[in-house]
């Protein structure tokens, strides 16, 4: 195996708009998601320190919040390594996601204003276009882009402080499986319903449209790993068992 600065060279970045916790973070994250940092790998911090041209702190920082995000553990006497990938973990994350991101789309769909669609559809293509083209750092970065421009609007900081970590986590599975490039018609197509019931400020239904985006890719995964389907979709109309009881 190469030496964990040979494999971390290519990923580390140095963006002056970034605080050096930031640029760690971003590295080791990309490093977890592509696999670079496998299933398991202790993560020593000196090295990490060395390799980034970092001093310890800012690796602590970055450390900290990936083991917020699930994608890193800190073992007694040992320190820190990457989280193991497992059926059991992929069904915890995926069930979080969707008590929560259809609640957010739900609330975001009623207030969605014309820049918040161009937004949306503006993500969409560039997220097409990134997959065509076959830039998958790019079509990752649009996908985020896309996902977050549906539940930004729902107006809550505490949503988005939720789903952030879990998104950062499932993005392991996702790349894991190949899902970016997954039925990318039909996941163009899911995509589309989600963004015209946003536009219609039918948040039931975007709901919906959702909880089912999430739920095939949760089983796409699951299968890949050699698991059984693990969600079911709802029927249009099941939208009120998504929405938040408080309006």
């Amino acid at each position: 195996m190469e030496s964990l600065s040979d494999r971390l060279a290519t990923l580390t970045t140095g963006d002056s708009h970034r605080t050096l916790a930031e640029q760690a973070f971003a590295t080791v994250h990309q490093a977890i998601v592509t696999g670079t940092l496998e299933p398991g790998e202790r993560l020593p911090i000196e090295e990490l320190a060395e390799v980034m041209e970092m001093s310890p702190m800012p690796i602590r920082e970055a450390l900290r919040r990936l083991d917020a995000a699930g994608m890193v553990e800190h073992v007694p006497h040992r320190g820190a390594r990457v989280t193991e990938l497992s059926i059991e973990d992929l069904h915890e994350v995926y069930t979080a996601r969707l008590q929560l991101e259809p609640i957010a789309v739900s609330e975001a769909a009623e207030r969605f204003t014309d820049s918040e669609v161009e937004a949306s559809t503006t993500a969409l293509e560039t997220y097409r276009e990134a997959v065509d083209s076959k830039h998958l750092a790019d079509a990752w970065n649009a996908h985020t882009a896309l996902h977050f421009s549906f539940y930004r609007p729902s107006g809550s900081r505490w949503l988005i402080r939720l789903i952030t970590p879990l998104w950062e986590t499932s993005e392991r599975y996702r790349h894991a499986s190949g899902s970016i490039e997954w039925r990318l018609e039909e996941r163009h197509r899911e995509h589309e319903q989600i963004v015209n019931a946003c536009v219609q400020h039918n948040g039931e239904r975007a709901a919906v449209e959702l909880h089912n985006h999430l739920v095939r890719s949760a089983n796409h995964i699951a299968k890949q790993m050699g698991g059984q389907l693990l969600f079911e979709e709802l029927a249009v109309g099941d939208g009120s068992k998504l929405t938040s009881p408080a309006k």
